[in-house]
């Protein structure tokens, strides 16, 4: 929270004092083929403790920017040179003001030294397209049934589009982003799922070969990965974004993973919102999983979080993405906890 300060107002700053060099008066020769003498320009600002009160109000937000500036200094300590893994899904991809908001806070990382890197999903848009061409979209237990015409629209959409789209935006915002897939310098390697008789080209990470992302975060450029793989002989596969994020998480040393989703995050009971389970163990986890505590799309988030854990990454988070400025939030309140 950021507190109110005694303050100026963007008023109290007076008329600048300008001095100039006086112009040539009527007795003054003036030489020949000679250039006129740049004019040179003294500003003096000054500031009076007696502000306007019709002006406190402009000078109070004003300093409120300043305030949330100084405050962020722990976070940029905390954070510069760190690299950071966002899975963007859900609900924050429909919302345009949520989408913008996302954007936003990956290249305002960027910007502050942090190296943002994000794996997406793109769920509603690959139901859509599957829906335009008379296919109705199935899910067990979180992932989505992919058969061979599903995957071929999963690869249009991911790759083809949502991708791009997520490149453009971001550059628009003034980062740099490079869209990447899985199969993108055998970025990704894929398996099949244990369970692939029913999921179909529905596959797991066998192996991540992180090399073609090293240079990319190096330059601060953000890595923009959609989770499309192939096997060892050319097999597309889906790959679950949050398992897909988990596993790229490990393979690049991350500080910390965050998954967005469309819930308040994981509950101890699911049917009263204030369960909320703010922070847990790896065993505390695999035992509310083992209870049945943990089901349906939360499965494959918290199985990534805790492989992730297991790999090195410091800190996991599944965070609420319909929050404006969330995952921003979550990064703040781990510096402040320090």
């Amino acid at each position: 929270m950021l507190l109110a300060k005694p303050h100026l107002s963007s008023s109290s700053f007076l008329s600048s004092t300008r001095v100039s060099s006086p112009a040539p008066g009527p007795n003054h020769a003036k030489p020949i083929a000679a250039s006129p003498a740049p004019r040179r320009y003294l500003r003096i600002t000054a500031t009076s403790a007696a502000a306007p009160a019709a002006s406190s109000a402009e000078a109070a937000a004003a300093l409120s920017r300043v305030d949330v500036l100084s405050e962020a200094l722990p976070f940029i300590q905390r954070f510069k040179g760190k690299t950071v893994v966002v899975k963007y899904g859900g609900a924050a991809m429909k919302s345009p003001e949520l989408q913008a908001s996302v954007i936003r806070d990956l290249v305002l990382l960027s910007c502050v030294g942090l190296h943002p890197v994000l794996v997406h999903g793109g769920g509603p848009e690959i139901n859509s397209w599957l829906l335009r061409v008379g296919v109705e979209p199935q899910f067990r237990n979180g992932l989505r049934v992919t058969d061979a015409l599903t995957m071929e629209v999963v690869e249009m959409v991911l790759v083809g589009k949502v991708n791009k789209h997520l490149v453009s935006l971001i550059n628009l915002a003034g980062g740099t982003a490079v869209g990447l897939c899985g199969k993108d310098a055998r970025l990704l390697t894929a398996r099949p799922s244990p369970n692939a008789a029913a999921l179909g080209f529905v596959g797991e990470v066998s192996r991540v070969d992180a090399t073609v992302l090293h240079p990319i975060i190096a330059s601060g450029h953000i890595p923009v990965i959609a989770t499309v793989a192939a096997d060892e002989t050319g097999q597309a596969y889906n790959i679950n974004a949050d398992t897909a994020a988990g596993e790229i998480a490990a393979a690049v040393g991350a500080e910390k993973l965050l998954l967005l989703t469309d819930v308040s995050g994981i509950l101890a009971d699911r049917n009263d919102p204030g369960s909320l389970v703010k922070e847990i163990d790896i065993a505390g986890m695999r035992q509310m999983v083992s209870d049945g505590q943990v089901a349906g799309g939360m499965i494959p988030k918290v199985e990534c979080c805790v492989r992730a854990l297991a790999q090195g990454v410091h800190t996991a988070s599944i965070i609420d993405g319909r929050v404006p400025h969330s995952f921003l939030s979550s990064l703040l309140e781990l510096a402040q906890m320090g």
